[in-house]
């Protein structure tokens, strides 16, 4: 059972709370990159410093910016790695699967699946409101973007998986010896960390029914599976696809994309359609392919683990 793989009695809670800070430490160092070449060109060419978001992504070359903010999440993940395999003498794997080796056919199936989905429904709200988009396409830093974002995005996205539904998953699980507390507490924390996303302040607090909504989506499909890799899959196709297709003034990542949403956002349809539509068609289909059973043990019963320590 995967989420039972880090619950044993030396494995203490308070173990996972020194490990975030390591993780955190080490993304802190990640962004030194981006705040130390801020820093010299406002020193060297006497630009002021960005004091906004907008202002942050523009300072340099979108692609430039967009590196730089994703490079830190490599510093990330070898902060993961360093915290599950020497603070609490775990596998890698222990912590994104149940199985004897992660199975790939699953994240590409997954990554597939909502990167047709991303893609079709993308094109349907072009050509149905033609006005709400421009072209943006530039072939040259187009190509560069697709570069740096199959290289860098999935080990983004990976890397906030690791955190969220391997690491802390199992971290509350020792915690509260059940299976729905570490669904929640890492769906809440999930949507908490996207506080700081340019679209918060343009759409209100009603979107993190989507980030939050999103979390518990990731979470269940980890829980019923018995591991991370349709997770892992979903979270790299829906960065991707969505940097390479679409960016805007007021998206955390703005890119030199195919298409610029010009519209105004608001929150309405968009927000709760996802959560209450296509996140349960989604888990259907993941059911029936992996015959998925016994939903409510899965998703909210006790821990099977003997010697559970949870101080």
């Amino acid at each position: 059972m995967f989420i039972e793989q880090g619950v044993h009695s030396e494995n203490k809670f308070w173990k996972y709370l020194i490990g975030s800070v390591v993780i955190f430490i080490t993304s802190a160092i990640g962004q030194l990159p981006l705040v130390l070449g801020i820093i010299y060109e406002t020193f060297a060419k006497g630009i002021p410093y960005p004091s906004n978001n907008d202002e942050m992504m523009h300072f340099f070359d979108l692609n430039l910016t967009l590196f730089l903010i994703l490079i830190s999440f490599v510093f990330t993940m070898g902060g993961i790695y360093f915290v599950v395999r020497y603070l609490h003498k775990q596998t890698m794997r222990s912590v994104t699967t149940s199985r004897s080796k992660i199975d790939w056919n699953r994240v590409f199936f997954s990554f597939s699946l909502w990167s047709v989905f991303t893609i079709v429904s993308t094109l349907l709200f072009y050509y149905t409101n033609p006005d709400g988009f421009v072209l943006n396409f530039k072939p040259v830093p187009f190509a560069i973007l697709v570069a740096i974002g199959v290289l860098l995005i999935p080990i983004q996205t990976s890397t906030e998986e690791y955190v969220f539904r391997g690491y802390l998953m199992q971290g509350f699980a020792n915690l509260s010896k059940n299976k729905w507390f570490p669904l929640l507490m890492t769906s809440i924390i999930f949507g908490a960390m996207h506080l700081a996303n340019p679209e918060v302040s343009k759409m209100g607090n009603i979107i993190f029914i989507y980030y939050i909504g999103t979390g518990l989506f990731l979470g269940i499909l980890t829980l019923m599976d018995e591991g991370m890799e349709l997770a892992l899959g979903f979270h790299a196709a829906n960065n991707l696809v969505s940097a390479l297709l679409v960016t805007s003034d007021w998206s955390a990542f703005q890119t030199h994309s195919i298409f610029k949403d010009i519209s105004e956002p608001k929150a309405g349809l968009d927000v709760i359609l996802p959560v209450m539509v296509i996140y349960p068609i989604l888990l259907f289909i993941f059911s029936k392919k992996y015959q998925w059973t016994d939903w409510k043990e899965k998703l909210t019963g006790k821990i099977n683990a003997q010697g559970i320590n949870t101080i």
